[in-house]
Order: C-alpha cells, then sequence, then structure tokens
C-alpha cells in the first residue's frame, strides 16, 4: 500500500456516520442529525422547473447572482450584517463553508480556540489546516453555553481563530448576547477571527439569535439550508465576510469546488423567497419533542439540559456501556466523548425524529436499559 498524506492521520472517520451506518433495521435512530420532514413543495417545484429549462449548467463561482442578492437582505434584515453579494459565496453545504475557513486562514503553529464539546466536523477541519487546538470549557452547569471569560483565559499571541457554534451541536446551547459581543470584542482587540456556524439559527425556543458579525469585522458567517428547511442533501450553503477575507475564502472555493450545484441553488432561491409557514411548523414540532426528550429522560434520572436551540439534547450518563446497551435494544445515540474531552460521562440524542418514535425509543430506554 502507498502510505497516504500525513495530514490524514491526523483525522478519524465520523463516528456518527458510523453509527448511522451500522444501524440495525427497525431501530429507532435518535443518533443523526437531520430533520425527518421532506423538503417543502415549493422549493421541490423549483427545483423541477430548474431541471426542466435544463437550468444544469455551471453556475457563477461565488454563485447565481440573485441567489447571494437575497442572502444578503436576509443577512442586513435578519442578522444584523451589512454585507455585498460579491462578498457572499454559496457553498456546497455549511461543511465546505467550515473547510475553506480553516484552509484560507490557519496554518501550523496557529492556536484555534474551540468549545469542548463541539461538532467533530470542527476537529478535523483545524487539523487538516494545521493548526492548534486550545479546547475552552462549555460545562453543564452554565448549559453548556460559552461563556467570554472563559474564552479571554485562553487567548495568546498564537490565537488565530475560534469556532463558535449557537445553537450547539451537540448540546442545543444558544448563547447569550452578552457573551456574543464580548467575544465579538475580543477578536477586534486582540486581533483574531471569529468562524461563526449559525446552521441551526432558525431553530431556537424562546430564545433570539445574535450573530457576532454584527459586533466585528472579524467574522466570517456561515449558514445554509440543511437543517432549516430539511435539505440536507441538496447541500447548499453559503459564508459572508469582509472583501479582503472573502477573497482568500473564494481561492480556495474556486479551486476546490468551482460551484455549487445549480439546481439546488434555485431550490434556495425559492426557500429564501418563498413562504416560511413549514419552517415554523418544523420548529413548533421540534420544542414539542424537545419538552417529550428532556421530561423523559429527566424522569429516568439523567440530568439534562433543556436544551435552548438546534435538535439536540445532551444527558449526563455515566454509564459507558449505555450507547452499546442502547443500541442493542434497538435505539441509536452517540456518546458524547466523541465531541471532545468534556462530553465525557454523555450521550448526544437528537430529536430530528418522529414524536411517536422518540416515545417508542425512551420506552426501551427505560425499560430495557
Amino acid at each position: 500500500m502507498i502510505n497516504p498524506a500525513s495530514r490524514t492521520k491526523v483525522i478519524e472517520l465520523s463516528l456518527i456516520r458510523k453509527m448511522f451506518e451500522a444501524t440495525k433495521p427497525g431501530a429507532i435512530n435518535l443518533g443523526i442529525g437531520e430533520p425527518d420532514f421532506d423538503v417543502p413543495q415549493n422549493i421541490k417545484d423549483a427545483m423541477k422547473r430548474s431541471i426542466d429549462n435544463n437550468d444544469t449548467h455551471y453556475t457563477p463561482n461565488k454563485g447565481y447572482i440573485e441567489l447571494r442578492e437575497e442572502i444578503a437582505k436576509k443577512f442586513k434584515n435578519e442578522n444584523g450584517i451589512n454585507t455585498d453579494p460579491e462578498n457572499i459565496i454559496v457553498t456546497v453545504g455549511a461543511s465546505e463553508a467550515l473547510y475553506i475557513s480553516a484552509q484560507a486562514f490557519m496554518e501550523s503553529g496557529d492556536e484555534i480556540l474551540l468549545p469542548n464539546p463541539s461538532f467533530l466536523l470542527y476537529e478535523a477541519c483545524i487539523n487538516l489546516a494545521g493548526g492548534k487546538i486550545v479546547p475552552v470549557d462549555c460545562k453543564m452547569e452554565n448549559e453548556f453555553k460559552l461563556k467570554a471569560e472563559d474564552v479571554l483565559e485562553k487567548i495568546t499571541s498564537k490565537t488565530k481563530a475560534i469556532i463558535l457554534n449557537s445553537p450547539s451541536n451537540p448540546t442545543g446551547a444558544v448563547m447569550e448576547k452578552e457573551d456574543i459581543k464580548a467575544i465579538a470584542d475580543l477578536s477586534m482587540d486582540h486581533n483574531f477571527m471569529i468562524i461563526s456556524d449559525e446552521i441551526y439559527e432558525k431553530i431556537i425556543y424562546d430564545k433570539k439569535h445574535y450573530s457576532p458579525a454584527r459586533y466585528s469585522d472579524n467574522v466570517i458567517t456561515i449558514n445554509g439550508f440543511s437543517k432549516t428547511y430539511a435539505m440536507t442533501g441538496l447541500r447548499v450553503g453559503y459564508l459572508t465576510a469582509n472583501e479582503a477575507h472573502c477573497e482568500e475564502l473564494f481561492k480556495i472555493h474556486q479551486n476546490s469546488i468551482a460551484c455549487s450545484n445549480s439546481t439546488a441553488q434555485r431550490g434556495a432561491y425559492e426557500a429564501l423567497t418563498g413562504p416560511q409557514d413549514e419552517v415554523h411548523k418544523m420548529v413548533s414540532e421540534f420544542k414539542r419533542r424537545r419538552d417529550l426528550i428532556v421530561s423523559r429522560l429527566n424522569e429516568m434520572g439523567y440530568e439534562t439540559v433543556n436544551a435552548e436551540g438546534a435538535f439536540y439534547v445532551f444527558p449526563k450518563i455515566e454509564d459507558k456501556d449505555f450507547v452499546k446497551k442502547a443500541a442493542d435494544a434497538g435505539v441509536i445515540t452517540v456518546s458524547g466523548a466523541a465531541f471532545g474531552s468534556n462530553g465525557e460521562g454523555h450521550v448526544r440524542m437528537s430529536y430530528a425524529n418522529s414524536y411517536e418514535n422518540i416515545k417508542k425509543a425512551m420506552d426501551i430506554l427505560e425499560d430495557g436499559v
């Protein structure tokens, strides 16, 4: 066998995907972060028209201009971010946006502040770029929320960036406005980049989302359509940054992806410009499921924070064999250790499954695990 590049040795295959692909027939999957809803019909129709119109050729590298114009309006009206269509790149999901952000701004010796626990893709992107991860504790006593004072303690002269994710995968935590603003101020005072993954921004219950780019110029804001519009397999996301930063990001995007999927972009345009009724219905149903899973887990004695966003809970379960026992009984979950050292003694469960299946899963865990 030919030896692989050394960069691949610093990453591992996704534990979440392993659990997903190993799901037994009939098992209830609380492991994968994918809405169980279908793409709204108006978005499907827009993509069908795109294909019928032979709109299947290369798009501009940054994405269709009309889509980028709508994204710019969305940023201004909903996030308080003043940006220009030329400083927006439509990407192959938020995952590509994260990857090119790391490739464009991280290198060997750079210290990257990373919430602990956090989504495992962040660690892989940092490692592939040669950065050094500096974990910042997100403690259960703080409802897993990243606090500005904890970030300040970790900043050094080598700090190049921090990755923020609110609402959070895997905990469902929603950061407070004062912490977002304080970290934004720190990014200007100490001259480091904020990579803000806001893919779950619309899936928030009884709170409000705040974007750090509203308060700092040193921000790459990343978002997409997978979670809000159940468009996971269509792989369309987007990012914005200031002109100088966007030019560097564009170099990586142009020379690796060329452009995002043309048909998916037409669906994304319809998602932004069409009715939002289905989004509101999905969020309302997610909240109903959240209430169910949190109450049932707490009743079983598994201490569980009442997650304020996304569709994950992160109960404290110290039985090291819990994930295997649950899988053997027919319920797929993910060990919290996959998300960082502070995930030890926790299990991530996604409630992006039907209310009925969640109820069945809780019954199985209560009776058999």
